[in-house]
């Protein structure tokens, strides 16, 4: 997990330079910031390199980008073996499985993901598929606890996963129907599993509105005026406000 190395050079392309529409998008977000400060455009730079390069990000780009930017080499491979989100080897085409390998994600069934992995992909992480197709290899909290066990596919989280949801997940990818992103049991985001457990009593809901508002429905703009101070609003019954 802490391997965050370049690929071998047999694997690097010799050169990299951007399309003309990516160049024409990477001026547009360099201008975005002051003179002087056009540096903080290097990890939209590195990014946009990888999406263009087959997913995953070459020395090359990184060496473009630095030029791009002014910025010397080293600070922009810092940058890029900091962040699991640059993947710097040959990875696979149809999917690029980042399994969180973190304390939740373990706790609630992480190590039958890396099983799925090692028998479905490869043995080892940080390796693609005998057929190109796939790769995977563990990374540090994704950010997605509560919906434990749970991995990053490209940019989509696929979470609540068992080692069969999981390779369903793979299948789909493999049949080009991707699964839904999010939780793959019946529940709504991290929405407690079973439906809601707490203001389920109805009459909480009597006026259609949730509120004890009588009359119709608040507008937006209705909802946002100034209502009466909180000194007047809280003023227990039976006592004069101030």
């Amino acid at each position: 997990m802490a391997n965050r190395r370049l690929a071998p050079p047999a694997q690097q392309p010799k050169e990299f330079s951007f399309t003309a529409e990516n160049k024409a998008w990477a001026d547009k977000v360099i201008a975005r910031y002051p003179e002087g400060r056009q540096q903080s455009a290097v990890i939209p730079l590195l990014w946009r390199a990888q999406e263009q390069h087959d997913g995953w990000l070459p020395q090359a780009a990184i060496e473009y980008v630095a030029q791009m930017l002014g910025m010397a080499r080293i600070r922009v491979l810092e940058v890029a073996t900091f962040y699991t989100m640059f993947l710097l080897s040959p990875v696979g085409k149809k999917a690029h499985v980042q399994v969180c390998g973190t304390t939740p994600c373990r706790l609630r069934g992480a190590d039958a993901l890396f099983e799925v992995c090692a028998r479905k992909i490869h043995p080892e992480p940080l390796h693609v598929s005998a057929d190109g197709n796939y790769s995977w290899e563990e990374v540090e909290c994704l950010g997605a606890c509560v919906n434990a066990p749970m991995v990053l596919i490209w940019s989509d989280t696929y979470e609540d996963l068992t080692a069969e949801s999981f390779e369903k997940v793979l299948d789909g990818f493999t049949n080009g129907k991707p699964a839904t992103p999010g939780p793959q049991i019946d529940r709504h985001f991290s929405a407690p599993i079973g439906g809601p457990t707490t203001l389920t009593d109805p009459k909480l809901y009597a006026n259609g509105d949730g509120g004890d508002n009588d009359g119709p429905p608040l507008t937006d703009a209705n909802a946002k005026k100034p209502g009466a101070a909180a000194n007047v609003r809280e003023t227990p019954a039976g006592q004069p406000s101030t």
